[in-house]
Order: C-alpha cells, then structure tokens, then sequence
C-alpha cells in the first residue's frame, strides 16, 4: 500500500476484510465500513434509477439504496439471486447504501504494510474502485474503496 494509501486509510497495523465475490472476482471491504450482511433480498424497484440500482429496502425503518456491485464495477450482474446472495449494508458519509454480491465468504485479518497497490485492472475492473490487494491462502483479495464506488452516487 503506497504512503498516501496508508495516510488516507488507516494508520500502520492490522485491520479486517469482510471477503465476498463479485462473479469471479474476490473482493474485500475494510470491516470497519461494514453495518450487516443481510440475506433478505425483496427490494422495491426505483423507476428512472441508474441501471445499477436494483432497488431499495427497508431496514429498521431507514431507507437503504441496493447496487448491483457486479454492474457498479463493470462485470457481469450479481442480480441472478441465489441462496448464496447476501447484501453488505455499508455506512458513508452517513447514509447507508447496500452492494448486491453473490457470495460472502471469511473475515481477514490483513497487515496493511502487506498490502500491495491495486493493479490497472483486477478481473476486468478498473484498479481505481481499489485501495489495494491482499494476498491470503493463495488468493487475491482486491479491497474496495467504498468511497471511490459510491463516487458518482
């Protein structure tokens, strides 16, 4: 992870990823992001939304846009629900938005010194919806960055 990675995410040390796929893809988000996984996927379609908005759901009486991260991200669609499908409940800047993933897999203890910069391109998406990579049991974890998915929110 570069100098201005470590600044701009967290201190020296260890932190969590919560591990998920995305197609093929095995991703991760800082645990320290994360609100829930949840399994209920009944959403209410939003007419005139963006195509990678499959709904919204009410959870404990807020209001909680769902993503289609495989959409978000330029991959296939993750809106082929199965019994794996979960939804991760994310907080930013206060609001709390769901990405659509079709499976949630370990929780990661990660050194963020061992944290390598993200590639151009992981799997067929963009290296800047990445903080960086992890490698664990002889896999890749691309950790996302929530802020710069939700960017154009």
């Amino acid at each position: 992870m570069t100098e201005d990675n470590i600044a701009k995410h967290g201190k020296k040390g260890t932190f969590q990823i919560s591990c998920f796929y995305v197609g093929e893809a095995l991703c991760g988000i800082d645990i320290g992001f994360v609100q829930e996984i949840n399994k209920q996927v009944l959403l209410t379609s939003v007419p005139h939304s963006p195509d990678y908005v499959v709904g919204i759901m009410n959870l404990r009486g807020k209001i909680v846009t769902i993503i289609d991260l495989g959409k978000k991200l330029g991959i296939e669609s993750t809106a082929n629900i199965t019994d794996d499908t979960r939804i991760i409940i994310v907080n930013s800047k206060q609001e709390f938005i769901g990405f659509l993933v079709n499976k949630v897999t370990d929780v990661v203890v990660a050194d963020r010194e061992n944290v390598s910069p993200a590639p151009s391109n992981i799997k067929g998406v963009k290296g800047k919806f990445f903080q960086g990579v992890y490698k664990y049991k002889n896999k890749l974890v691309a950790i996302l960055d929530v802020e710069e998915v939700l960017e154009n929110e």
